[in-house]
């Protein structure tokens, strides 16, 4: 019997990964009743990861932590066992920004800082962070205040929120965050390279798309500076330059010098927690992955779920197709992603309209022409 995969992720603003893989499912099963159709939904450490984990089998629980702009937001992590998962963007991400509006100097990563210590203080010690799609540059300092860390500035009062904020910094206490941290050990989906400042800091290159004016990437890139001079002479260490220290505002930075935390791909640490390569070592070059998300384009390459879930099918030889939204990409490209055909939603309805609005009934049919043209009558080749 062929054994379909389907492993997707969300479609951005549009549908979760559960409801994609559930509706190219039902597609599916209205061609061929002879496949046997195993769903995971998947995720690459941005929104949708804590789903994804809950999906292979995690626990959701509730927490209500700070918005990106101190209001409370009602959000949820996952639990097994004494691991936590946790997801940046459903509760300092721009998601979360009320009526969609930017904050860049005074956005905090402090909400994050608060569920990280909710999973600790519910006993959980290894603690895996998806920190794609932030609201903040901050440099990871709400964070760390939340599990501690006392940021003060020259008359001694604690540090408001905000990347500006950090312009005013003289002393920092880690007392409390290293006894609150120092039994945890913790990794960040983590899936840039810049470093904390500079011309590919945090403020320069991802201030902008958080609402940053030039001037004021100016001044987040200094403060920013200031931030790690500060923790410099606090720990010795500057780390500044490391590869990812400019992750999520600098929330990469704030983690891995100041909690010790491993900076990883986000997409490889998902497939980990979920499980897929347990199940993809069960298929055979006669079975058949499906993955996808809302848009197939050159970002699909580098770092995003599909190209990953792709990669490992095809050390393993299994073929994958992916369904989208929309294609950009040429049979080249997919190729070398390994990907051997994509289906789009606009090529059954070219109404983009009607694609967003109703997708679920277009991926069912979508689902019903994959297993037509990769399953054959009665799911057989």
């Amino acid at each position: 019997m062929t054994t379909v995969l389907i492993a997707p992720d969300k479609f951005k603003g549009s549908l979760t990964a559960a409801e994609v893989a559930s509706a190219v499912a039902t597609g599916l099963r209205r061609v061929t009743a002879d496949a046997q159709v195993r769903i995971l939904p998947v995720a690459d450490g941005g929104d949708g990861t804590v789903a994804a984990a809950v999906a292979a089998g995690f626990t959701a629980v509730p927490a209500t932590a700070s918005g990106p702009t101190g209001e409370p937001v009602d959000t949820a992590w996952a639990r097994r066992g004494d691991t936590a998962v946790i997801e940046m963007a459903d509760v300092a991400g721009l998601l979360r920004l009320p009526g969609g509006r930017p904050d860049p100097l005074h956005a905090t990563s402090r909400g994050l800082g608060e569920v990280i210590a909710a999973a600790i203080d519910a006993g959980c010690r290894e603690i895996v962070v998806g920190i794609g799609g932030s609201a903040s540059t901050d440099g990871g300092a709400g964070m760390l205040q939340a599990l501690g860390a006392r940021l003060r500035d020259r008359r001694g009062r604690d540090l408001g929120p905000g990347g500006a904020a950090l312009s005013a910094l003289a002393t920092v206490d880690l007392t409390a965050l290293r006894r609150r941290t120092e039994a945890v050990r913790f990794t960040f989906a983590c899936d840039v390279d810049n470093p904390l400042t500079g011309a590919r800091g945090a403020a320069a290159v991802y201030g902008p798309q958080k609402g940053a004016t030039p001037a004021e990437v100016r001044l987040l890139d200094a403060a920013l500076g200031h931030w790690a001079d500060i923790v410099a002479e606090a720990t010795g260490r500057d780390e500044r330059e490391t590869p990812g220290a400019g992750a999520a505002g600098g929330v990469g930075y704030a983690a891995r010098i100041l909690m010790g935390a491993t900076l990883r791909p986000g997409v490889g640490l998902v497939l980990e927690l979920v499980g897929f390569h347990e199940v993809l070592a069960s298929l055979g070059p006669g079975d058949l992955v499906i993955t996808g998300e809302g848009s197939l384009d050159e970002q699909t390459l580098h770092g995003k779920a599909p190209a990953g879930v792709a990669a490992a099918a095809r050390d393993r030889g299994v073929p994958v197709v992916a369904v989208c939204g929309r294609n950009t990409l040429t049979s080249e490209r997919l190729g070398c992603a390994g990907i051997s055909a994509a289906y789009a939603l606009l090529d059954v309805e070219p109404d983009l309209d009607r694609c967003l609005t109703h997708p679920l009934p277009l991926l069912e049919r979508l689902g019903e022409r994959i297993a037509r043209r990769h399953l054959g009558a009665g799911g057989q080749r």
